[in-house]
């Protein structure tokens, strides 16, 4: 019997597991996927907002504002890649003014700290690439870019090093209630049973609301299409650039990356269902159209990769986060700025169980912190004393983002190893430049083949079912007793 049972491990499921796992409780995470962070957070922009854009007094704008100094906070004790680069919101035009006015007057009622509105010689001064037709721009020095992968992996291994447990190809198929709490059916034959069930199943929560209680919201996802450009055009912008919004959202933003690449969209169309992450010519042709509209010389020639994902979009215009049935409750229908409000979203769970029954009593010792070696951030100097104590570390398997062979090996002995090609990638990099993974692949496919001693027509290129290789073709001798077959 678990006191509490989180269903989702994206950035607001693995938020909740590392707050909870302060206190003496016995936590599970159930994730239908392989790995965290292959929903809503595996495909979003990246950005912590600084809280200008939700209105004033939603949950949105609270947990947003308030979430800004704890993440900032988090990703320095976590190891977490993150810049604390600004926003600005372009006015493009004069009649655009008045919202970047609008926009100022709601960030003070907001509470957001030091946002202030620019001229256009000055938004020129500091961003030069930016179109001559601004007029004016907010500008909010608190929003930061972060690595969304690493910051939900990140709370998800502290919180396991705290005790929490993280059970991977979970599916919840059924929930019932019980004098104790929930039972939950999972893979149509376990069960799991829990005093309190959370419900972070992000893009499908919910379907999972409704196996509980009453339905009364719907998520419909809305796609967003993005660039994902080169670090030849990674110093174009110095800090995300936001159109002035409108009714379907924030618009298409530049941004740099916290891996110096530059990164473009998104855009706004409905998804065809929740796990649609597909794109399409015409959709990629209005972002890169609109963005030029910001910044008119970006070289869309730079492209490395194309992606999409998708919103938790619902009927409703703010967060649902609520007690929906006794025990049960929803962190549900975060969109924008969920990224950002995760934190905050985590602890406002933590008050509500409290508030639950359920006795919050710290740890006498909670494990608050982590580092991982990142290779090509070293001097020389540490390199080649990394190198005498472990020579992996001397073998790049990544030309691109120069990752090595000890790298890889420290993510395969972490509280979560990687079990994909793709997960590699989004822990060590490896497979994210210019060639996406044309030259490393094979080579950490190799290793992973090797780490779990499986065929490597066995290794998976990221979920379930995605086989890199389908069959053996050929066998040859390498020696008069070897064979190698591919």
């Amino acid at each position: 019997m678990f006191d509490v049972a989180i269903i989702g491990a994206g950035i607001v499921g693995a938020a909740t597991a590392y707050e909870l796992s302060r206190y003496n409780l016995n936590v599970v995470v159930l994730e239908r996927e392989n790995d965290v962070a292959l929903g809503a957070t595996k495909a979003n922009s990246a950005v912590i907002h600084a809280g200008y854009d939700p209105s004033p007094g939603t949950l949105m704008a609270k947990l947003d504002v308030k979430s800004v100094a704890i993440t900032k906070e988090l990703c320095a004790k976590l190891d977490v890649p993150h810049k604390q680069c600004g926003a600005m919101v372009l006015a493009l035009s004069d009649e655009e003014v008045e919202i970047v006015e609008f926009l100022y007057n709601q960030a003070l009622e907001n509470g957001v700290k030091d946002t202030h509105i620019l001229s256009k010689e000055e938004v020129l001064h500091l961003e030069p690439n930016v179109s001559r037709d601004v007029a004016a721009a907010l500008h909010a020095p608190t929003a930061m870019i972060v690595d969304p992968w690493e910051y939900t992996l990140a709370l998800a291994e502290t919180a396991m090093r705290n005790g929490v447990e993280i059970r991977f190809e979970t599916e919840v198929t059924g929930i019932t209630s019980t004098e104790r709490g929930y039972k939950i059916t999972v893979n149509a034959a376990e069960t799991v049973e829990t005093r309190i069930l959370i419900n972070a199943a992000g893009l499908y929560a919910d379907d999972i609301h409704n196996m509980v209680a009453k339905p009364d919201f719907t998520i419909s996802p809305a796609k967003g299409e993005y660039w994902l450009l080169d670090k030849s055009e990674g110093a174009r912008v110095s800090c995300v650039l936001f159109q002035c919004p409108s009714k379907a959202g924030k618009g298409v933003l530049v941004t740099p990356t916290v891996h110096g690449n530059l990164l473009v969209g998104p855009g706004n169309i409905p998804a065809m269902d929740k796990d649609d992450v597909s794109t399409t010519a015409d959709e990629l042709k209005y972002v890169r159209d609109t963005a030029k509209k910001s910044v008119p010389e970006i070289d869309f020639s730079a492209v490395i990769r194309s992606f999409s994902g998708n919103r938790a979009q619902t009927e409703h215009s703010d967060f649902i986060i609520r007690e929906a049935a006794p025990g049960f409750i929803d962190l549900a229908g975060i969109k924008s700025p969920g990224l950002s409000s995760a934190p905050a979203i985590a602890k406002m769970a933590a008050t509500m169980i409290s508030d639950c029954g359920v006795e919050l009593q710290e740890k006498e010792s909670f494990i608050d912190s982590r580092r991982r070696i990142r290779f090509n951030t070293l001097s020389p100097e540490q390199k080649a004393a990394l190198i005498e104590s472990d020579p992996l570390y001397g073998r790049v398997i990544c030309r691109c983002e120069t990752v090595t062979e000890g790298e890889i090996r420290d993510a395969l002995l972490s509280p979560i190893p990687p079990r994909s090609v793709d997960a590699v990638k989004r822990r060590t990099n490896a497979g994210m430049g210019r060639c996406q993974g044309g030259f490393c692949g094979p080579r950490v496919l190799e290793i992973l083949a090797k780490h779990y001693g499986i065929d490597r027509v066995d290794v998976l290129q990221d979920r379930a079912g995605t086989f890199v290789l389908t069959s053996k073709t050929k066998e040859f001798a390498t020696t008069t007793t070897d064979k190698v077959s591919f």
